[in-house]
């Protein structure tokens, strides 16, 4: 990271992001060769194998197709926090966030039980509810994906004092 000054670290400073950011973009390569990024909601886990995000899909378009043809992806999450700066002049203008951008590669569940356990959770992330249940027929028209980050970092530009 270049900007040493915006680093995060530690999971205490870093978990907060993860819980305040609902969406993920996460970007790969099309099936034409071409990038290719779509902005996904998302649940997580970080336990003793790391920090492990959650997705869901269609089990046919672009990118399903293009996940399968190159699972490697980058990630990337922020939370905004705001326009900072005043006068006349923009460069004295900034704008304040809080991100995480990370690579791994996705892994599809390979059952129901696996998409369940996936499905839980995304719901727990999003809803802050558990206890959901999921028809076999609605399973079989989803696919559950994972990506175990490989690396990542985290880094806040802070809002202007």
């Amino acid at each position: 990271m270049r900007r040493k000054d915006r680093e995060i670290t530690g999971r205490e400073n870093i978990e907060p992001i993860l819980q305040q950011c609902k969406t993920c973009r996460v970007a790969m390569t099309g099936t034409d060769g071409w990038p290719y990024v779509i902005p996904m909601n998302f649940g997580y886990t970080w336990d003793e194998d790391g920090l492990t995000l959650y997705f869901h899909g269609g089990v046919k378009g672009k990118k399903i197709d293009s996940l399968r043809a190159d699972p490697r992806v980058c990630f990337e999450l922020d939370c905004e926090e705001g326009l900072t700066g005043e006068g006349d002049l923009a460069c004295r203008y900034s704008y304040a966030f809080s991100s995480i951008v990370g690579y791994g590669r996705v892994e599809f569940a390979e059952d129901n039980e696996e998409k369940r356990q996936g499905f839980d959770v995304i719901m727990q992330h999003q809803t802050g509810k558990g206890g959901w249940t999921y028809t076999d027929a609605a399973l079989s028209v989803t696919e559950v994906m994972r990506v175990r980050a490989e690396s990542f970092e985290a880094s806040r530009k802070a809002p202007k004092r």
